[in-house]
């Protein structure tokens, strides 16, 4: 609270005024021993300054305000290996969504910087939430080592009857929010005690079991009464939840947060006080007319600033494309529940637009959630045409899209999940490449292609899809594959033969030239690049980052050079050798090189290759050469996305262990 002016944009001394009012009320009016922030520093370690750890706890923390605008709770992690970040806010439940974006600025941009420097764990407590990062992955489990209770400086007069209701209180509390499916993790109560009224208050950080979140606040509970047994009010924060009691409704609109004076205050003082507190009241009332004012006005801005970079409401989102209004909506509680909070254990891989991670729907059904980063290189637009897009898409060889969820800047695509996840985790790894027999390796590009024909020609819309790759071919339990990942598509009018983007996107190494050199794409541009996955899945390797030095820069001109040298023997993967047909092997490399072939005029349709590939007798014409620039775009691609792995619905370049 102390530090909320300078979070307003607006430089108003009369604001600053206001605030420094309100400091007072309320230093004057709690009567706890000092105010927030409270901090705690581990000891276990410090990073350096300008280090990845830094850099990766900056771009974090940078993330957690816009997220405060619509959510209470979130947990995040950044960065990899030894320099991964890992981060949680709490907002109190009670307070408003600009009150919990206050505090978590303040407690993220401020506070956690200048109380714990260059620590590699740190908490901070405000007034209304708290906020937690460290190197060590936290999320789920139960911490409540270093508790801080702390207690009213004013004591009760029967502390024994006192004591026993606020602990009673308290119990039921934490049975509401453990284990009452609708609470949160968060519970609210009122206790009558003589004249007076106790107001009490329970939260847990909700990446908890329940059961967790009932032992820590029964520790809780010990910990604040054992302490402050007779005070007239108390609170404690812990890493895993926060309580408070007090004689007066803390958590409610309106309230009159002035306790009563300790029992032996003179009157004198007490009308001393009472005089303070009304003028201090008065003062600040008028002030903070001004103060609403302009946080209306600086609302407004933000708000007109989040439409222009996509960030919108479900219901502003289905405002803006009516469309999406015929497609299943998925609310962000039950995609949280489905995936344990998005937690690390779930995570299926890292791509570009962001995480992908496994959930597990109320009805059973197994999903593969795809969670765009903040400043994901797939913004609104891209988002919009995924979701439009491949709605309308139905072919078996299509992956389907289950539904999604809009919320603040939370965006998420929900998918049907692919059990053998994506072809280059199979086809790249040795230990995993022999569950492609040569009969399935060819099941597989028959399927690709029918899927690409389909987008091409025979849906309702005529689709570029500008970003077929390994990782995006997914493949279900009994090995089929199923093209995913529409975020880049583009839909063509019939008329339409080509267009041109200034904007390069897609996959280095599976371009066509034209587009990766001059940005013009077609259908041909899917075509080189179902030539480059049908040479990959034949040789069981990869185009880009071909390691053949000696001989070629790449697979495509590896295998360029064997075919001119009548040696395509050697291009054989060894884990088929005793189970392919030379001759069916020879005809799909041929098909293959007559999609990679140079000029886009000269590569088939994805109606042609069909029907080569099903025809033995359809005589082939002889391919011209490839474009050998890939090498060039080996190396760009490299310097940007490790292939190690992709998962269901995303670009995706990082294994996580399950």
């Amino acid at each position: 609270m102390n530090h909320f002016h300078c979070l307003l944009k607006p430089n108003i001394p009369l604001l600053l005024l206001s605030f420094i009012h309100i400091n007072i009320l309320y230093n004057l009016t709690c009567a706890f021993p000092s105010s927030p922030p409270y901090n705690f520093c581990s000891n276990a370690g410090n990073y350096t300054e300008n280090s990845p750890f830094q850099k990766n706890l900056n771009d974090l923390l940078q993330t957690l305000p816009p997220k405060a605008s619509s959510s209470e709770f979130y947990i995040a992690a950044n960065g990899n290996d030894h320099d991964k970040v890992y981060a949680l806010y709490m907002c109190l439940n009670y307070v408003s969504n600009e009150t919990c974006r206050y505090c978590i600025t303040a407690a993220s941009q401020v506070d956690i910087r200048k109380l714990c420097p260059n620590s590699k764990e740190a908490v901070v407590y405000e007034e209304y939430c708290q906020l937690r990062y460290s190197n060590d992955n936290f999320f789920g489990k139960l911490n409540f080592s270093d508790n801080l209770p702390l207690g009213n400086v004013q004591n009760i007069s029967d502390p024994e009857k006192f004591s026993s209701l606020v602990s009673k209180t308290l119990r039921n509390l934490t049975n509401s929010a453990a284990y009452n499916v609708s609470s949160n993790m968060y519970a609210t109560k009122e206790a009558s005690y003589k004249d007076k009224t106790i107001y009490a208050l329970v939260q847990c950080t909700r990446d908890l079991s329940r059961d967790d979140c009932s032992e820590c606040l029964k520790r809780a509970t010990q910990d604040v009464l054992l302490k402050y047994n007779s005070s007239v009010g108390a609170r404690l924060f812990s890493r895993s939840c926060f309580l408070r009691y007090e004689l007066y409704p803390f958590y409610k609109n309106g309230y009159d947060p002035t306790p009563s004076p300790p029992e032996n205050d003179n009157k004198k003082d007490k009308g001393r006080k009472i005089w303070i507190i009304t003028a201090l009241m008065i003062g600040s009332a008028c002030l903070a007319i001004a103060l609403v004012g302009s946080c209306a006005y600086y609302h407004a801005v933000n708000k007109r600033k989040k439409r222009s970079k996509g960030v919108f409401s479900h219901h502003e989102f289905q405002r803006n494309y009516p469309k999406a209004q015929e497609f299943p909506y998925f609310d962000l509680t039950s995609m949280c529940l489905a995936t344990n909070y998005f937690s690390d254990s779930n995570k299926l891989g890292q791509g570009g637009f962001g995480p992908v991670y496994k959930g597990i729907l109320k009805d059973g059904r197994e999903v593969a959630v795809k969670r765009l980063s903040i400043g994901s290189e797939q913004g609104s637009e891209e988002f919009t045409t995924e979701v439009l897009l491949i709605m309308k898409l139905q072919h078996v060889n299509l992956v389907r899209l289950l539904g999604f969820c809009v919320d603040g800047e939370e965006k998420l695509l929900v998918y049907e999940y692919m059990p053998n996840s994506s072809l280059d985790v199979i086809l790249f790894d040795p230990k995993t490449r022999a569950k492609l027999n040569w009969s399935r390796r060819l099941k597989i590009i028959d399927g690709i292609a029918r899927g690409i024909l389909y987008l091409h020609e025979d849906s309702r819309l005529r689709i570029i899809h500008r970003d077929l790759k390994a990782s995006n071919i997914l493949l279900d339990n009994d090995m089929n594959p199923k093209i995913s990942d529409f975020g880049m598509a583009r839909i063509f009018a019939e008329s339409e033969g080509e267009a041109n983007t200034a904007t390069i996107v897609g996959t280095y190494g599976y371009m066509a030239p034209e587009y990766a050199m001059e940005g013009l794409y077609s259908i041909k541009s899917d075509v080189f690049s179902f030539g480059v996955l049908l040479i990959e899945i034949l040789t069981g390797r990869r185009n880009a980052g071909f390691h053949q030095t000696k001989r070629a820069p790449s697979l495509l001109a590896y295998a360029w050079q064997l075919w001119r040298e009548d040696k395509v023997v050697e291009l054989i993967d060894p884990l088929v050798a005793d189970s392919y047909n030379f001759d069916e092997f020879l005809r799909y490399l041929h098909i293959g090189f007559l999609c990679v072939q140079e000029d886009a005029y000269d590569r088939p349709t994805m109606s042609s290759v069909v029907v080569m590939l099903k025809g033995e007798s359809t005589a082939l014409c002889q391919p011209k050469p490839p474009t050998f620039s890939t090498g060039r775009f080996t190396h760009l691609h490299e310097s940007s996305v490790d292939y190690s792995c992709s998962v269901n619905g995303a670009t995706v370049s990082d294994v996580m262990p399950r």
